[in-house]
């Protein structure tokens, strides 16, 4: 196991690094649309360095990926959610104007703030860490609004961010990382860890 976090670890700040300096550079106008290759690569590594068992991953992946893509596809055609936005085609393929990919982004996400939390609150109880985990998930949108929509990720009714939208982020992961700790547990993985903190990183620095 150790091997293999080193490996992932390693190639997860190189991707990142590399992302960093494509985009922030612009290289080429291109190198954004690798963005749905470096998601799925992330959550690859991730789940190949999980460190329990299986199948209830399995079960959490399936539930946030479903959940995650049926409350996008509700919030881009009501607006009620998250607020009036649309994506753009950076992330790759759509159903009913909502990309695959960003089951796999909930999914992900989900993964890393649970194991983060996990990590330095693994005693509290089931809800207060969920909270928690809500919260840093919350706190990382922040970052990727702006970034998002410079990059054509996806774009908000005259470029303002509601509220509404991280109220509705904080309420949408809150139950989904409440599975996490039902069905893994105390699981921590140190990967995930990395990962999570690599993605403030990235949207922080292209901030700038």
């Amino acid at each position: 196991m150790k091997s293999k976090n080193t490996w992932a670890s390693f190639i997860l700040v190189v991707v990142y690094t590399v992302g960093i300096i494509g985009i922030a550079s612009d290289f080429d106008d291109r190198f954004v649309l690798l963005t749905p290759v470096n998601l799925l690569l992330s959550l690859g590594l991730i789940f190949w360095t999980h460190p329990a068992d299986y199948r209830p991953l399995w079960k959490l992946a399936v539930l946030c990926f479903v959940v995650g893509v049926s409350i996008e596809i509700a919030g881009v055609q009501t607006g009620l959610i998250f607020g009036d936005y649309q994506y753009g085609s950076v992330l790759g393929p759509k159903i009913w104007g909502t990309p695959l990919m960003i089951g796999i982004n909930w999914t992900m996400l989900v993964y890393c703030a649970g194991s983060t939390v996990n990590r330095l609150f693994a005693d509290q109880n089931i809800w207060i860490k969920s909270a928690l985990g809500a919260m840093l998930m919350t706190l990382l949108d922040v970052l990727i609004e702006p970034v998002a929509m410079q990059l054509n990720f996806w774009n908000w009714q005259d470029n303002i961010v509601p509220l509404q939208n991280y109220f509705a982020w904080f309420f949408v992961a809150l139950p989904l990382l409440a599975a996490y700790f039902k069905l893994l547990g105390k699981t921590t993985n140190k990967v995930a860890i990395l990962l999570f903190i690599l993605q403030f990183i990235f949207f922080g620095i292209l901030q700038l």
